[in-house]
C-alpha cells in the first residue's frame, strides 16, 4: 500500500503575455485565449537548466512533507525537455540534494511523464521507502515561432510529489497505463529540433482515451465518474479539459484548473496542478480524486487515490 504524502511547485518568475507572442508569432492574442483558454505562461531564464527547477519543486515538496533528501529512497525524475540525452536530470537532481548512492531514475516522457512516475512509486515505494517523483520541463526551449500552433502552447515549471509506504493524505488505491505507438509521429521532438505536434490528432485521442480510462478504472474499483470529487488533469488545452469533463458526464469545475496562467507545462502540468490544488484546500480529502493524463507516445492514463 502507497500514499501520496505532499506536494510541491515551482515556476519561473518570467510572465510571458499572449500580446508578447502575438508580436512574436503574428498569431492574435484574443483567439490564442479562444483556443487554449491560456492568457500567459513563464519561461526560464537562460541560466537555468531542467535540475534547478526540478530542485526547487523537490525543496518545496520535502518541507510539506516534513522530510530531508535523506530520508528519500528512489527518485524518479520526468522531463522531455532535459538538456541532453544522457545522463538525464535525474542524477544532477539527485547531487544537488546531497545524495551520492540513492537511485535516481530518468522517465523522459512528455506530458505523461509524472503519473507514470507516480504509478511506478505506488509499485516501489513498499521496497524503496519514500519516493520523490519530480516533473520540470523547459519547453520554451524547443519551440519555434515558425510553428505558431505549438510555439503558443507551451510553458516552463517544476512540480514534485512524495509516495511514502506508510503515511500520506491519499492512499493510492489503483493505476492504469496504456501506449498505442501507432501516433508516435504525431507528437515528438527530435534531437536538436524543435517539438512537432499533429494538434487535431493529439485532441481527437486524447479526447477519447482520457474518459475510457478514468471510467475503466473507476468500475474497476466500484465507482462512478460522479463519485470523484476531484480530478487533477495534465493541463493541455482549456477545451481538452471540457471535453473529458463532458464525456465522463460531470460538472466542469470538478476539474482543477491552472492553464490559463502557466500554458502547457508538459509532464510538470499535473503536479504543478496537484500541488495548487493542494495549497488551495489542505483539509484531508473525504472523497476519491483521480489524476488523469495523456502525452508523448502516445501514453496516457489515470490514478485512482482514495481518504487515506
Amino acid at each position: 500500500m502507497s500514499y501520496l504524502r505532499a506536494f510541491g511547485h515551482h515556476l519561473p518568475p518570467l510572465s510571458v503575455s499572449n500580446d508578447a507572442l502575438e508580436k512574436r508569432t503574428g498569431r492574435v492574442a484574443a483567439s490564442i485565449e479562444k483556443t487554449s483558454g491560456i492568457l500567459e505562461r513563464r519561461y526560464a531564464a537562460a541560466e537555468v537548466a531542467v535540475a534547478d527547477l526540478g530542485l526547487a519543486a523537490a525543496n518545496v515538496c520535502l518541507q510539506n512533507a516534513g522530510l530531508t533528501a535523506k530520508d528519500i529512497g528512489l527518485i524518479l525524475f520526468s522531463s522531455g525537455s532535459a538538456e541532453r540525452a544522457f545522463p538525464g536530470p535525474a542524477s544532477v537532481l539527485a547531487a544537488k540534494l546531497g545524495l551520492t548512492a540513492t537511485p535516481a531514475i530518468d522517465i523522459p516522457i512528455a506530458s505523461a511523464g509524472s503519473l507514470i512516475a507516480i504509478a511506478f512509486a505506488a509499485d516501489l515505494a513498499p521496497r524503496y521507502g519514500n519516493v520523490l517523483v519530480v516533473a520540470s520541463e523547459i519547453m520554451s526551449r524547443r519551440i519555434s515561432d515558425a510553428d505558431p500552433d505549438t510555439a503558443i502552447l507551451f510553458g516552463d515549471g517544476a512540480g514534485a510529489c512524495i509516495i511514502s509506504p506508510d503515511d500520506g493524505f491519499l492512499r493510492i488505491a489503483d493505476t492504469a497505463l496504456f501506449t498505442d505507438g501507432n501516433y508516435a509521429d504525431a507528437l515528438q521532438l527530435q534531437h536538436g529540433g524543435s517539438i512537432q505536434m499533429k494538434g487535431l490528432d493529439v485532441i481527437v485521442q486524447a479526447s477519447r482515451k482520457i474518459p475510457r480510462a478514468v471510467e475503466d478504472l473507476l468500475k474497476k474499483n466500484y465507482l462512478a465518474p460522479s463519485d470523484v470529487s476531484v480530478y487533477l488533469m495534465h493541463q493541455a488545452n482549456l477545451n481538452l479539459i471540457r471535453k473529458v469533463a463532458t464525456a465522463l458526464k460531470v460538472p466542469e469545475d470538478r476539474f482543477f484548473r491552472n492553464i490559463d496562467r502557466y500554458g502547457n507545462t508538459s509532464s510538470a502540468s499535473l503536479l504543478i496542478a496537484a500541488s495548487e490544488w493542494r495549497v488551495a484546500d489542505p483539509t484531508p480529502p473525504t472523497t476519491p480524486i483521480v489524476l488523469a493524463t495523456f502525452g508523448a507516445g502516445f501514453n496516457w492514463g489515470a490514478v485512482l487515490a482514495l481518504p487515506a
